[in-house]
């Protein structure tokens, strides 16, 4: 089954340059994955920080031509692609400075082919770890640090119930409470960002 996918409404809004808001949170979920396969890549720290503002300048200048009823593939997708091909296009400068560039950029497509096949499915994997830490920051003001650690220590970290119930001073049900009420809040942020997350599995 497809995997989450951007929504739609930000897709839209980033095409409006005027819309700061919502080119930060497009970065702040992508900018960690572009960079990761850059470095997974084998591709230096700061080459790797300067290909991600490469990648971003690529996508603020093509966003607008990107139509998701195209039939062509998710934005997620597409945006692996540019990323790939600014990374080979990396990879090509350096391993062939003068000439032949046509040639050795097939021979490291052929080389990369099944390796990008894995890249893509740890970006999905990575795309879906970025949201759920964004969701964490916006949800976790709502809830008192008790709460959180309910939450985050049964949920996340694997402790017990009861277990973290003695620590805080409560009683297990009363941690499992916390645990679905901050579950609730994540699941909204989360469909905020991505509505087809929910229906997705895997």
């Amino acid at each position: 089954m497809q995997g989450p996918e951007t929504r739609r409404s930000l897709l839209v809004q980033i095409q409006d340059t005027s819309q700061q808001a919502a080119w930060q949170e497009f970065v702040t979920i992508y900018e960690p994955l572009v960079y990761r396969l850059a470095r997974g890549k084998g591709i230096q720290h700061a080459d790797a920080e300067d290909l991600v503002q490469d990648v971003f300048a690529a996508v603020q200048g093509a966003i607008e031509r990107f139509d998701p009823e195209s039939g062509k593939g998710s934005f997620r997708g597409w945006l692996f692609r540019i990323s790939r091909n600014l990374m080979i296009n990396f990879l090509t400068r350096q391993k062939e400075p003068q000439g032949s560039g046509d040639t050795r950029m097939l021979q490291l497509l052929h080389e990369h082919a099944a390796e990008d096949t894995e890249s893509a499915t740890l970006f999905d994997l990575e795309y879906r770890r970025e949201v759920f830490t964004w969701a964490a920051n916006q949800a976790r003001e709502y809830f008192t640090d008790d709460t959180w650690q309910a939450f985050w220590r049964t949920g996340v970290e694997g402790e017990s119930s009861e277990k973290v119930a003695a620590d805080l001073r409560k009683t297990p049900g009363a941690i499992r409470v916390a645990r679905c009420r901050v579950l609730a809040k994540l699941k909204e942020y989360v469909q905020h960002m991505d509505p087809q997350s929910l229906s997705a599995k895997g």
